[in-house]
């Protein structure tokens, strides 16, 4: 992330990229450390634009190509060579210790994009927030940086050459048009799409074209680059000034409100440094960040930037991140291999590269770029055989899959189509060759939930080829249906995106059709000790608040659930599942069962899981009496078989994680589930407020 030197070396801007990047990284081994490390990024992305001008200014005028040549020709000999190797190591890596999962669904997909300078676009579209778990699990969410400094590089030459010629103010003003279009495009983003606002060059140009402009205030005022400039001491306090602005920023910057304001403070701190040290020997500040180790740091900061976060992800993906051990092989581990990269990667090819052609460093890098690609697509395809994961190696017991419902099949099978449908996904299953029955008679069953919708794929997959019932399935993750007080279905977006799929699916229905609602319905498990966790989630379910949101949204679903009964289509809301502490997929192999998350185990008393769920029984109950039409399916009998609860039976896996089910879980349901709406009765005419429960369907 920072620019090869030529001509006049400034000790000090080492020292200010290693307080960038030890920010950084003291961030993601623990947030609480230094709670605005994040924003080190945005240190080095005001330094980038910074000492990329400095590095070209001195160029005489010439045509815009040859410019072009230069520039990209440095650029690729910096950037490429480290970032080629480390991206083929992390996928080698990431292949052998991280099963597909959905923490690691854009993975493999990051990783790939990172080689054209494109992570930050995936993870802004795919709504990875740079702060959640998914971001948290991706060893190549830190090339999202990197995608918005090469995305600069594609539009500095041309804003730049005027400068080359002579047309300083015209470059200036070029720089300056885009500041102002990218702070307003930053507030903007923030209050309609804070991931984009976040992730791309959009609203991060103006970080890097103040570093741009603040050398071109310093050249203007006729700031020397290339020798010693007279001590100040105004300077040296201005300095200081700096610094502490730059170290409030680090320490005070709130995740939420990335990149504006979190990152005014780190920017501004950064550009007086900049402007207040560079050339002046002398001064408290300057001593310090040109001391000798500083100074190391901040020279492997690239390739350090580079490693420290695959061997941050790769410890929370097996040992944990949590002891101090473990933080402390981290960054020994991080500097070591910087350093090898720094010595063997870096500077061999920034000796080896002005000796080339600009042309032939430039299809060099390029060439090396394709050659890591191709080996990472490589690595990718053979996952699930490169895999130590047991997960992987028994992908038909863990993985949930539409397509596990033609598996071995022989004229009866099933056609499926899936396609996005309003941020989620849509899929129809059609049976073919499966039954006599006319199309027209053919039973449709509709599916619509959060992600637990689904992890039912298998199950429904299967369901669908043995009984000749089509499938119409809507799956929107965090976006739970009927969840009965749970947060995610009230967000705005999540309610709008339920009300258009019962709007899409209201007129197809007719009678004797089926809507099954899988849906999380009881809080997750956190990471607090046992005991108060036990006593978390009691409280939640039981105070007063949850039982006023259930009221309120039991009220709500009993509207929306008459549109659909009113139509003849009987309506299955699934019960609470199991849900446990620990996820079987991070705690099934030897290099992951002793971590911390594994500690409290995949087993609940069944006694403890009857009275958490109870609360919503009840409602569920209360539905089911007050429409005859709505009944209720419980998979926990099939699930849990004795006092105790767990996440496996018999060394195989009933769930995927601590709420999902795996791909055997279904099969294990898939009986209970054919017998279950065999035994569905048709609606009757006008059925309101009949018999408590629905005999023909609970038994």
């Amino acid at each position: 992330m920072r620019e090869q030197k030529h001509g006049y070396y400034a000790p000090y801007i080492d020292g200010l990229r290693a307080v960038a990047v030890l920010s950084v990284m003291a961030y993601h081994l623990n947030p609480a450390w230094l709670p605005g490390g994040f924003t080190g990024v945005d240190v080095f992305f005001v330094i980038s634009g910074f000492v990329v001008s400095t590095s070209v200014h001195k160029l005489p005028p010439m045509r815009m190509g040859a410019f072009m040549l230069i520039f990209y020709s440095r650029r690729v000999t910096r950037i490429v060579p480290a970032l080629t190797v480390c991206l083929v190591a992390t996928a080698a890596v990431s292949a052998l210790f991280i099963p597909n999962a959905y923490l690691s669904d854009t993975n493999q997909r990051t990783g790939v994009l990172a080689f054209f300078g494109l992570s930050n676009v995936l993870l802004a579209h795919r709504g990875r927030d740079y702060f959640s778990p998914h971001a948290e699990y991706n060893p190549f969410t830190h090339t999202w940086s990197l995608g918005v400094e090469e995305q600069f590089y594609l539009v500095f030459p041309l804003l730049f050459f005027a400068w080359i010629l002579g047309r300083r103010r015209l470059s200036t003003g070029l720089f300056w048009g885009g500041l102002a279009a990218s702070l307003v495009c930053a507030l903007w983003l923030a209050k309609v799409n804070q991931l984009s606002a976040f992730y791309l060059i959009w609203s991060r140009f103006w970080e890097l074209a103040a570093g741009v402009l603040l050398f071109q205030w310093m050249a203007n005022r006729g700031h020397s680059f290339d020798t010693d400039s007279p001590p100040s001491t105004a300077a040296n306090r201005w300095a200081a000034v700096s610094l502490a602005v730059l170290l409030a920023g680090l320490w005070t910057a709130n995740p939420a409100a990335a990149p504006l304001p979190a990152a005014i403070l780190p920017v501004l701190g950064t550009l007086g440094l900049l402007g207040f040290v560079h050339g002046r020997q002398g001064g408290a500040v300057q001593r310090v960040l040109s001391l000798p180790a500083i100074r190391f740091i901040g020279r492997i900061s690239y390739s350090l930037y580079l490693w420290h976060w695959p061997v941050v992800v790769l410890a929370r993906w097996t040992t944990g991140l949590e002891s101090p051990a473990v933080q402390l092989l981290a960054v020994a581990m991080a500097f070591a291999l910087a350093t090898l990269s720094y010595y063997w990667v870096e500077m061999p090819t920034r000796r080896i590269g002005p000796r080339l052609a600009r042309p032939v460093t430039i299809g060099a890098g390029l060439s090396l770029l394709a050659t890591g690609l191709a080996a990472s697509v490589l690595v990718n395809a053979a996952q699930p055989r490169l895999s130590l994961s047991t997960v992987a190696r028994n992908s038909a017991d863990w993985y949930v899959n539409w397509n596990d419902a033609n598996r071995g099949a022989t004229g009866c099978h099933v056609e499926i189509s899936s396609t996005g449908f309003l941020g989620g996904q849509f899929t129809r299953v059609t049976p073919s060759g499966c039954g006599a029955k006319a199309a027209a008679n053919q039973r449709t069953l509709y599916v619509s939930g959060d992600s637990h919708s689904g992890s039912y794929a298998t199950m429904l997959g299967k369901f669908a080829r043995e009984t000749d019932t089509r499938i119409v399935h809507f799956t929107r993750g965090g976006c739970a249906f009927m969840s009965l007080g749970l947060e995610d279905e009230r967000q705005a977006d999540c309610a709008r995106y339920n009300a258009q799929v019962i709007d899409h699916i209201l007129p197809q229905m007719t009678r004797g059709d089926v809507l099954f609602l899988p849906s999380l319905r009881l809080p997750r498990f956190t990471q607090l000790a046992l005991d108060a966790e036990k006593a978390r989630m009691h409280d939640a379910v039981w105070n007063a608040t949850a039982r006023t949101e259930r009221a309120s949204a039991e009220q709500d679903a009993s509207a929306i659930l008459r549109r659909i009964t009113d139509r003849g289509v009987q309506v299955i809301i699934e019960a609470p599942k199991p849900l446990y502490m620990s996820s079987p997929y991070r705690c099934s192999d030897w290099f992951n069962r002793d971590s911390r998350g594994c500690q409290r185990g995949e087993s609940l008393p069944r006694d403890y899981l009857e009275n958490l769920r109870q609360p919503v029984m009840a409602t569920l109950a209360r539905m089911h009496a007050a429409n005859e039409a709505v009944v209720v399916w419980d998979p926990l009998p099939a699930l849990c078989q004795r006092d105790t609860c767990s996440a496996k039976v018999g060394g195989r896996p009933l769930f995927f994680d601590s709420d999902h089910l795996s791909a055997y879980g279904n099969d294990i349901l898939l009986p209970y589930f054919i017998d279950f709406v065999g035994r569905l009765a048709p609606v009757p005419e006008n059925a309101v407020g009949v018999d408590a429960m629905h005999k023909s369907a609970s038994k």
